[in-house]
């Protein structure tokens, strides 16, 4: 520990070089822009950016510096659209706008950012401690993790789900088969026949998750809106303070911590990723809480709960990317192509052989958490004025932004069709109060969960065995379990208690 301290202490010299300074600043502010504008994402930025600075011919470490400052950075400026509009442009910002957009409806939108940047920030300093000690063990740890484990852990998802949807869990199933089943369509990963498609070459790639993400969401808000209000008025009554009270600061704290550790193991694995672990963190917050929280109607902790995890599993997924060279998202293996291009090979030599690579890169994350927080507390109060425009401005500003976010993707007049239908799906699902969170995690781990099935059996010889054939699958699918069997003893035990 005590060398890992001291590498880190190199990084630190080696993160405060002017020039990586002003690279760090620059990636988290793109990082934060790009975040606000659903459909873009870090991965186009990034991805966008390779041929500069392979062009440029900057210092591996200083590219990596500028790289990975857009993607954390990306991940609070997600929050601002989620939180204001309910528009999250990313699997894992969907639990985020359960409560947050809450606050947003109840005059509290400067309160919930300041929130979420002060999360952000925790999770990304305290997931940062647990790289530089654990970095060596959980890398080998991950390794552990085969076909079996990675159903497993899927499934526990999808249960914890139940609690994230409060106490309709047979509505909270069927929004997971609903996802799970878009997540089918398209072509058969094995035989690469489509399947679903009825005919549509569109599909044959599958349905995109912003088109879902977005209409589910996005449009579905405006319909809802206009329904309720019409186009007078204002989206809010306002945003109230831009902070975040002593007593509800020092209430979220625990939260953020158990949220931070969570979203960081979560990371660590490959493939499980933000998604996963600001779900699993929501769930574990609303069980906590028990009858005290007012989870889903605007409870500070179900903000500050998926912020945390999410920031924390960010760097956490950094441990296999860099110490394994497998990735664990889109995101990432885009960072795999940069290292690859800058003539790094990721593996268990990489800390040995480049040192100032890794640490550099490890300090310069703790640096851009600290100008994240700095940049975006001050500009809250320019985020929320949002709300002050008038419906009639901001409803189509939404569905206009919503329209061009969706377009931008794949330039496909028929995703803008298909956006619009999903849009009229997630209306009708909240008129009769279907969850809407379970749909998206489940057509983003549906294929995921489909692979590493057909993996495991195909290992197996077809024996539904290797399912429960070692110590950790058989801990997560009594995870799972339980997550379903305890929320209805506990209530029927509380009712007879009471």
């Amino acid at each position: 520990m005590t060398e890992s301290f001291g590498s880190l202490l190199a990084g630190f010299g080696v993160a405060f070089r002017p020039v990586n300074v002003g690279l760090a600043f620059g990636g988290v502010l793109v990082g934060t822009t790009v975040g606000m504008l659903p459909g873009i994402g870090p991965i186009n930025a990034i991805a966008m950016l390779l041929p500069l600075l392979f062009a440029v011919g900057l210092p591996p470490e200083s590219a990596l510096i500028l790289l990975a400052g857009i993607y954390y950075g990306s991940q609070y400026g997600n929050a601002i659209s989620t939180i204001l509009l309910n528009v999250p442009g990313t699997a894992s910002a969907v639990v985020t706008a359960i409560d947050g957009h809450a606050m947003t409806k109840e005059g509290r939108g400067g309160e919930a950012l300041a929130m979420s940047a002060i999360a952000s920030f925790a999770g990304g300093t305290l997931s940062i401690i647990g790289l530089v000690i654990l970095a060596p063990l959980l890398s080998a740890w991950a390794i552990r993790f085969g076909p079996a484990e990675y159903f497993a852990l899927m499934v526990f998802a999808f249960s914890a789900l139940s609690s994230v949807s409060g106490r309709s869990v047979s509505r909270a199933l069927a929004s997971t088969g609903f996802g799970l089943l878009l997540a089918t369509v398209g072509m058969d990963p094995n035989s690469a026949v489509p399947r679903y498609t009825f005919g549509q070459l569109r599909l044959f790639d599958g349905i995109d998750f912003v088109v879902v993400t977005i209409g589910l969401f996005a449009v579905s808000e405006v319909f809802l809106v206009l329904e309720k209000t019409g186009w007078a008025g204002h989206a809010a009554a306002g945003y109230g303070r831009v902070a975040v009270r002593l007593r509800e600061l020092s209430g979220a704290a625990w939260t953020m911590v158990r949220a931070s550790v969570i979203g960081f193991f979560v990371g660590v694995l490959p493939g499980a990723g933000g998604t996963i672990a600001s779900f699993l963190s929501y769930s574990v917050e609303e069980k906590a809480a028990g009858s005290g929280g007012r989870f889903g109607r605007g409870d500070i902790r179900g903000l500050a709960a998926p912020e945390a995890a999410n920031n924390a599993s960010t760097t956490g997924a950094m441990i296999p990317l860099l110490t394994l060279g497998v990735p664990g998202s889109g995101t990432t293996a885009v960072l795999l192509g940069a290292l690859l291009g800058l003539g790094l090979v990721p593996g268990p030599l990489l800390i040995e052989q480049n040192p100032e690579v890794f640490w550099g890169l490890v300090a310069s994350m703790y640096l851009g958490n600290v100008f994240l927080l700095l940049l975006n507390l001050p500009l809250v109060g320019l985020f929320v004025k949002v709300l002050r425009l008038p419906r009639w401005i901001l409803m189509p500003g939404v569905a206009g932004l919503s329209f061009v976010a969706v377009y931008a993707v794949n330039q496909s007049a028929f995703d803008l069709f298909l956006m619009t239908g999903f849009g009229v799906v997630g209306f009708g699902m909240k008129k009769a109060r279907f969850p809407l969170a379970p749909v998206i995690l489940g057509l983003v781990l549906g294929p995921l969960m489909e692979r590493n099935l057909r993996r495991a059996l195909a290992l197996s010889g077809g024996e539904w065995g290797v399912m429960f054939s070692s110590a950790l699958a058989v801990f997560l699918w009594l995870l799972a379990a339980l997550a379903i069997l305890l929320p209805p003893v506990w209530t029927r035990i509380r009712r007879r208690a009471g």
